[in-house]
């Protein structure tokens, strides 16, 4: 199973909305539309997008208050489309932690080039410098393909679930790191996920039942007693 990335539109205007949601869909991603401040943080939340398509003008709340109710928990990819053209409101939306700023009327190729350039840009500052330049993480027989969101063992795909997967490859871009339970739930379900470390324990389970040779003895992922959990270094 190839798993796409996920981009949450958040736009009142249901024509550009459809039309951003078409064009990504199109062009290989999930999409989500909201139309609302409140929904969107809400939507973050429950369905982990990969990145957020934002714009400003929302009939709720102005889109800059999402962006730093975002900003606050998530380092998450945000590019804002809007009608404001005006210096001043770009320079306050990148300082307030937008990735990038598109003004409408804006074409397709230029949207598609800038979240391309959004994610890309977050996998190079998050991550261990050689995941920056060849979008992969290998150690021994496994290897996190960031490009295609598929975890290979001996170059086959592990075929794990979207949740394992985002699991997977969060504790590859901090290898040798412990990541604590609430901090992986908090990057992967939003601060108002309830922290419940049985959740990650089952999908720890069948992650290791699919990439360990032995899951009582793991080569890969290991658990850190009352703490979290942590990837080997790689390679």
């Amino acid at each position: 199973m190839k798993i796409k990335d996920k981009v949450l539109i958040v736009e009142d205007e249901q024509s550009i909305s459809n039309f951003i949601s078409m064009i990504l869909t199109a062009n290989g991603y999930d999409t989500i539309t909201v139309r609302g401040g409140e929904e969107a943080l809400t939507m973050i939340s429950s369905h982990c997008p990969d990145l957020i398509v934002l714009d400003l003008g929302l009939p709720d709340m102005d889109g800059m208050e999402v962006l730093k109710s975002v900003r606050k928990w998530s380092n998450l990819p945000v590019v804002v489309v809007s009608a404001r053209s005006y210096e001043h409101d770009k320079v306050e939306a990148l300082d307030c932690g937008a990735d990038d700023f598109i003004t409408k009327p804006f074409g397709t190729s230029e949207l598609l080039a800038r979240i391309r350039a959004a994610i890309r840009h977050t996998r190079t500052t998050l991550s261990d410098p050689r995941i920056a330049l060849s979008g992969k993480f290998t150690a021994g027989d496994l290897t996190i393909d960031y490009d295609k969101h598929q975890v290979l063992m001996n170059g086959e795909n592990a075929r794990l679930t979207v949740n394992e997967y985002k699991i997977v490859a969060l504790l590859g871009k901090y290898a040798g790191k412990v990541l604590t339970y609430d901090f992986i739930i908090r990057e992967l379900w939003g601060p108002k996920a309830k922290a419940d470390n049985q959740i990650l324990r089952v999908n720890m389970a069948n992650i290791r039942r699919k990439i360990e040779k032995d899951p009582s003895h793991p080569e890969y992922l290991f658990t850190e007693v009352g703490v979290g959990y942590r990837m080997r270094e790689g390679d």
